[in-house]
């Protein structure tokens, strides 16, 4: 059975499923051989099965409750009222009791929770091996590691037996199991999803991720989940203007010897080609500023926060090593690696001056259960090389499939940009998938704007749109019903755009530029009379924000509607 979202929420509209039968059919699959080390505990089925109903007998709000009837998964460090939440370590299991509010938001949206997946313990690697309850393989190919920590919530995904599944990240648990299952994964930005009723790796770090099968659904999920709360010091919201989304952006690409494949020639070349199929302009960048704040993370302080959050408690000998030696460090040691982390976060200011994505590999290679097994830690440094940055420089990450080598094995890479950018990252990500995710008509954090005359591409005002981060989107032609006038004594030259109902004119050219809300005021601010801002009906019945003329402004002007805009009559 698809328990794809997309597949179900039309199978619902239809009569032809209900959520009991798709929850049925999920239970069913559960205790299938090939499910070993997705799960460290399962819903009791008849709890399963009561949500479900109770969703059949809501079927007629299948399009107002987002997540209806979707099968979802949690990784066992997130809690869920009346179910054990272990981290990966029996010793220290408890019951919760109450669920963390994404997953409360996520049950309100229509959700149906299944079960709580594997881990790394604590979620301490990004392998996907340090668990006793066993390793996950990728569901390519069993010999290779399903990447971590998060991994039995990636596998539960692509294995069809949840629709989404919840993981968390620090420093790219939500993304390198989504590379080697090919998966979309999520990593919002710190803050956006509550992290109360979440076990800590490093607190100030943390945050809830997202594994779908595609960016649409993972969109979805994210939106249901999002917003303030109070009670989680570390929550806040936003909304990043993302004007490069409607036109022409900027691909950040690493210095060629600044990337590390580890002798995956294969992982090298796929990098390339999606590099290429993403679009946009490329621009390199210098990634060593990105590494240097990497290398904070294991080698600095932070592994002291694993060690505030759980102490002692681990046994698995990799992870109470990684953890232990947090206590070397000093208060004097967080104070001077935060002023180095300033640091580098202003340098890497510089580096996103020239970009509006970074594009990267999530990993550089992917290894086998053997190969983890003779040498854990370094190759699970490897595995880091490109996601260990994002949390430490308030980034938000999306790790899309990008190929498949010869020999099977998925390759991924991760579209990266600044704090709030979620939805745009995840845009993009649609299109580069070719599966489109639904946004409003305008770039996130932006409002559209028509303009007319001088300040068009090449025109004198120009500036104003431009020195604000305003991006063109694209020219077009406002509707029949709209004359043009040269306007009398301003400076620079302008025109005037007036509404006449049921005028049949040729429409006047425009540009569309998406400008960012909160430079969209002083925009304003500065326009001068006897031009406003109105709206205006473009050629294909859309509305936009757009110059528009007083009248009194035009009486006794030349009209020159004939024209069909304003740079034809310059010319």
């Amino acid at each position: 059975m698809d328990i794809s979202p997309s597949h179900l929420r039309a199978a619902y509209r239809s009569g032809a499923l209900k959520p009991s039968d798709v929850a049925a059919h999920v239970l069913s699959r559960l205790g299938d051989a090939d499910q070993s080390g997705v799960w460290i505990s399962k819903a009791q089925p008849e709890k399963v099965m009561a949500a479900a109903r109770a969703m059949d007998a809501r079927v007629g709000e299948v399009d107002r409750l987002p997540l209806y009837g979707l099968i979802f998964s949690v990784k066992d460090c997130i809690d869920v009222a009346g179910e054990r939440t272990t981290s990966a370590c029996p010793e220290f299991a408890y019951v919760a009791t109450e669920t963390s509010p994404v997953v409360a938001d996520a049950i309100a949206s229509g959700a149906i929770y299944v079960g709580k997946t594997n881990m790394d313990q604590f979620a301490t690697g990004l392998v996907g091996t340090r668990s006793p309850h066993g390793a996950c393989s990728s569901v390519f190919d069993a010999r290779y590691i399903s990447g971590g920590s998060s991994s039995g919530s990636a596998v539960a995904v692509a294995r069809g037996l949840a629709a989404f599944s919840l993981g968390t990240d620090t420093a790219g648990s939500g993304r390198v199991p989504a590379a080697f299952n090919g998966l979309i994964g999520l990593k919002p930005t710190r803050g956006l999803l509550s992290t109360l009723g979440v076990v800590p790796a490093c607190r100030t770090l943390d945050c809830v991720s997202i594994f779908a099968n595609t960016a649409h659904d993972a969109h979805t999920v994210f939106q249901a989940a999002r917003g303030f709360d109070a009670l989680d010091p570390y929550s806040r919201t936003g909304q990043a203007a993302s004007p490069w989304l409607g036109g022409a952006y900027r691909v950040g690409v690493p210095a060629r010897q600044q990337l590390e494949f580890f002798g995956d020639d294969e992982a090298e070349a796929l990098y390339w080609a999606a590099v290429e199929r993403i679009g946009g302009e490329k621009v390199e960048i210098d990634f060593s500023v990105f590494c240097d704040a990497a290398n904070l993370l294991y080698s600095g302080p932070w592994v002291a926060e694993r060690l505030a959050a759980v102490g002692n408690a681990a046994t698995d000998p990799t992870v109470s090593k990684i953890i232990a030696g947090g206590a070397k460090y000093t208060a004097v040691d967080a104070f001077k690696a935060e002023y180095r982390l300033r640091e580098l976060q202003r340098a890497a200011q510089a580096e996103w001056s020239k970009m509006d994505t970074l594009v990267l590999p999530t990993t550089g290679t992917i290894y086998t259960h053997e190969e983890i097994a003779a040498d854990p830690v370094q190759f699970n440094t490897n595995l880091g090389y490109y996601t260990n940055f994002v949390n430490l420089l308030d980034l938000a990450a999306v790790a899309v499939p990008a190929g498949v080598r010869k020999n099977g094995l998925p390759f991924g890479i991760s579209l990266i940009g600044p704090a709030f950018t979620d939805e745009a990252l995840l845009a993009l990500a649609g299109s580069f998938t070719g599966a489109p995710v639904d946004l409003e008509a305008s770039p996130p954090g932006c409002v559209l704007l028509a303009v007319v005359g001088a300040h068009l591409t090449g025109q004198p005002l120009n500036w104003q749109l431009t020195d604000r981060g305003a991006r063109l989107v694209r020219t077009c032609r406002t509707a029949r019903e709209y004359r043009l006038y040269a306007l009398d004594r301003t400076m620079p030259p302008k025109p005037g755009l007036v509404r006449d109902p049921g005028f049949e004119g040729p429409g006047i050219e425009v540009e569309v530029w998406a400008v960012p809300e909160e430079k969209f005021g002083s925009f304003v601010a500065a326009i001068p009379p006897p031009l406003g801002i109105g709206n205006a009906v473009l050629e294909d019945g859309s509305s936009v924000k757009c110059f528009v003329c007083e009248p009194y402004a035009v009486a006794g002007a030349a009209e020159i509607t004939r024209f069909g805009g304003w740079r034809a009559y310059v010319r």
